[in-house]
């Protein structure tokens, strides 16, 4: 997630919504508005109006209160009832004035009496975009910040690697742009993708995940593209299928290396023309799902030796989302267990097992070839009780097939990123917790990159 005291993307310029069936006064207003560069766009009446404003509307709303079918006040009442911070100005003859006093009781932002000069309406709709502006700024800002706290419970770490990947995921989860989740087994690709979709704006869709590693090949046509009656033994009625079922949201495919070479091809045609056919039948059906596919090898490589289909490759790779094992992110596996561990407790009913030494010096050094994923089990079982014998915990020293000089070098590093986390990154507390010299320490900081 991007940081929200960074400097957001340039918003497009806000627009005023003219609502007025006196085409010589709608002219007149679009007119003044643009030539001082104000957007516009005009309607002459309140249903017309309606149809083009929801909520977060980009802009503002002027109205007269005289208008033919549903006038300016129902229209009033009508947008703040889906807006409330909807800046609605309305325009009133002399003998509305009243009216119009009464609109500014329920809500309205102002009124403007007519006949009006040019620039006395430029003024009052500069004040309303003012306001406009500054209320979408403040729920941004509020979006965002949900969607960096809701990402950071769920891809814990305090490491530059995981604060990366949760810097990527707030910058392309807005975008439509489908996006190839690179990581080992374990690392948490399906719960990238879950992140992605929802702080998405398709996050009110199904969210629709497919292991193509996990489906016999003579049913993974049926499963992806569905199939109409009849389309083969056995097929009694119509199967939306899982693409279809993605409309509107998102499509997850895991272990993409896996697919078919024929259903790649059938595939590569959808993500190109976002259509599909069902087996069985010629008709087109409209998709309209983001994809977001992962992998655990090198696909370009594959694509390279003939094994993956390089157009498929290249068509998905518009975004690469790559994730650390958890070797190369130690200083998070504390955090991550205790959490693991919390969460086991209150599951199975069991206390949560005390800090002990000689577990986290084991855990810090193991190499975690399951990555994320094998340490929650392993925080079940120590829950449990029955970790020993399994590792990292077996008999053989877990550091054993590794240099010495790394092994302490990884330790060192983990245990001074949780101290620091501990101490909120005070250098003298943590110093006087790992007994070291504070200019020690801040060279080791340095050193490991945890500053």
């Amino acid at each position: 997630m991007s940081d929200p005291a960074a400097p957001a993307l340039k918003s497009p310029p806000l627009k005023v919504l003219i609502v007025e069936d006196d085409p010589n006064v709608s002219l007149g207003c679009q007119q003044a508005l643009e030539l001082e560069d104000i957007p516009t766009e005009a309607v002459d009446s309140a249903e017309k109006a309606r149809r083009l404003v929801a909520e977060g509307f980009p802009g503002i709303v002027v109205t007269d209160i005289r208008l033919p079918g549903m006038d300016g006040m129902a229209l009033l009442a009508d947008l703040l009832a889906t807006d409330p911070d909807l800046p609605v100005v309305l325009m009133t003859g002399h003998g509305d004035v009243s009216m119009a006093v009464q609109a500014m009781k329920l809500g309205a932002h102002d009124f403007i009496e007519k006949p009006f000069s040019p620039d006395y309406l430029v003024e009052v709709v500069r004040r309303a975009l003012d306001k406009r502006r500054l209320t979408l700024e403040v729920r941004d800002l509020r979006a965002r910040l949900q969607n960096r706290d809701s990402i950071e419970a769920r891809l814990v770490g305090g490491s530059p690697q995981m604060a990366r990947v949760r810097r990527l995921i707030g910058e392309l989860a807005s975008s439509a742009a489908d996006i190839l989740i690179h990581g080992e087994t374990g690392s948490g690709k399906e719960l990238a993708a879950r992140c992605l979709h929802d702080a998405s704006p398709r996050r009110g869709g199904n969210f629709v995940a497919i292991n193509c590693g996990g489906l016999p090949e003579s049913l993974i046509d049926s499963e992806i593209f569905g199939h109409e009656a009849g389309a083969f033994t056995g097929a009694g009625k119509r199967r939306v299928g899982k693409v279809e079922h993605a409309s509107g949201g998102t499509l997850f495919l895991d272990e993409i290396e896996s697919m078919p070479m024929p259903v790649q091809i059938k595939f590569l045609r959808v993500l190109q023309e976002r259509t599909l056919e069902r087996l069985g039948s010629n008709t087109p059906v409209h998709v309209d799902c983001r994809v977001i596919a992962a992998t655990k090898v090198d696909l370009r490589e594959l694509a390279d030796r003939g094994q993956f289909r390089a157009d498929l490759y290249y068509r998905l790779n518009v975004a690469n989302l790559p994730l650390p094992p958890l070797r190369d992110r130690r200083e998070d596996i504390p955090l991550l267990f205790e959490q693991f561990t919390l969460q086991a407790a209150a599951r199975h009913g069991r206390p949560v097992p005390p800090p002990d030494a000689e577990r986290m010096r084991r855990l810090m050094a193991y190499d975690w070839p399951g990555n994320v994923r094998e340490l929650h089990n392993v925080a079940d079982r120590c829950v449990l009780g029955i970790e020993q014998g399994f590792p990292p915990f077996a008999t053989a020293h877990p550091a054993a097939n590794r240099p010495l000089a790394q092994a302490v070098e990884a330790f060192e590093r983990a245990l001074i990123a949780d101290t620091l986390r501990r101490t909120d990154h005070s250098l003298a507390r943590a110093a006087e917790e790992l007994q070291v010299a504070k200019t020690t320490l801040h060279d080791k900081i340095r050193k490991y990159g945890l500053s």
